[in-house]
């Protein structure tokens, strides 16, 4: 049986699955990128859990991250903010995961356009997910 971690994290690239861009989770960048983009989620970091004793709960705020990545020669910055503008409506259509998790937070993402010799420039940034979810024990 997987851990409520492992839940929210295959449930949260399900959310993403259905978006025009490629979804991949803990991937290396691949060579070439889709010219809808690409997404791939990072497993991120749990943290530090809240504890409440009566039942014994651990209250997770996981931070994951979401590498965003688009390339095109023109209508970069166009095809970049239609694509994050898709993930934020996929994230607020749902964000308790079908209810797996409490609440997801995202963060603004800060983007960079990073030169590529002989080929367009890759538009790209990190998007934070603060995953909010509760586990009866730190490797349930």
């Amino acid at each position: 049986m997987p851990t409520t971690r492992e839940t929210v994290l295959a449930a949260l690239l399900a959310r993403l699955q259905p978006l025009a861009a490629l979804t991949l989770r803990d991937e290396v960048l691949p060579e070439r990128i889709p010219a809808a983009g690409l997404i791939i989620l990072r497993d991120g970091l749990p943290g530090e859990p809240e504890v409440t004793l009566s039942p014994l709960r651990y209250h997770y705020q996981h931070r994951a991250e979401l590498e965003v990545v688009v390339q095109a020669g023109t209508g970069r910055a166009s095809a970049f903010d239609d694509l994050i503008a898709a993930i934020g409506a996929a994230i607020e259509a749902d964000r308790t995961l079908g209810g797996l998790c409490d609440w997801v937070e995202p963060e603004a993402p800060a983007s960079v356009d990073l030169p590529v010799e002989g080929a367009a420039a890759l538009k790209a940034a990190v998007i934070t997910l603060n995953l909010h979810y509760t586990t009866t024990g730190p490797l349930a």
